[in-house]
């Protein structure tokens, strides 16, 4: 686990480490915003609609923060959506999406945390497949007893030959993917 910002202690339940993760990393508890703003340096980059899609994946997103402990930089948005892209993000479309590019930024910014991040998701679970959906109950297990339902105890996995092939794999899709949206977007103007 990351020992910055977000070190969040195992005995707190998760709705205690869901409110200090976004005291700490000055995000407005709640789930009701029409639209998301993405900042860079305090300036809007990029600013989409909070989809229903969005915000279901996000509330387990934003849990995923307390038990990896994975800040919300830049550096480790990609660190997370590398550890969710490689455990799976399941039928979450909006998680697939939206880790997709930030994967590809990290790549940019970060490589090595975000192959670290993959490798340990290649070796843990993520709440998309094991909670299914959200259920207000889940904020009342500790963090510790998630952190060990997911297999995120103990010590940093080996990196397999079959991890540097996914990360491979997946490097290759989130480069096709970052080339194929600014086409996108000029097809449809």
């Amino acid at each position: 686990m990351s020992q910055g910002l977000l070190a969040i202690d195992d005995a707190l339940t998760l709705r205690a480490g869901r409110q200090l993760y976004f005291e700490r990393s000055g995000i407005e508890p709640g789930y009701d915003a029409r639209w998301v703003t993405l900042r860079a340096g305090g300036i809007p980059v990029l600013v989409f609609p909070n989809t229903a899609g969005r915000v279901c994946a996000v509330r387990l997103h934003d849990l995923h923060h307390v038990v990896t402990g994975y800040e919300t930089t830049w550096t480790g948005e990609a660190e997370i959506a590398a550890w969710e892209i490689a455990t799976g993000c399941g039928s979450f479309f909006a998680a697939w999406v939206l880790n997709l590019g930030a994967f590809f930024i990290g790549l940019l910014i970060a490589p090595r945390q975000v192959f670290r991040a993959f490798v340990r998701g290649r070796h843990s679970e993520n709440l998309y497949h094991t909670a299914g959906e959200w259920s207000e109950a889940l904020l009342d297990l500790s963090v510790g007893e998630l952190r060990t339902r997911l297999g995120l105890v103990g010590e940093a996995p080996r990196t397999t030959a079959s991890d540097v092939t996914a990360f491979a794999l997946w490097v290759t899709a989130a480069v096709a993917y970052a080339m194929y949206l600014p086409a996108f977007a000029i097809w449809l103007l």
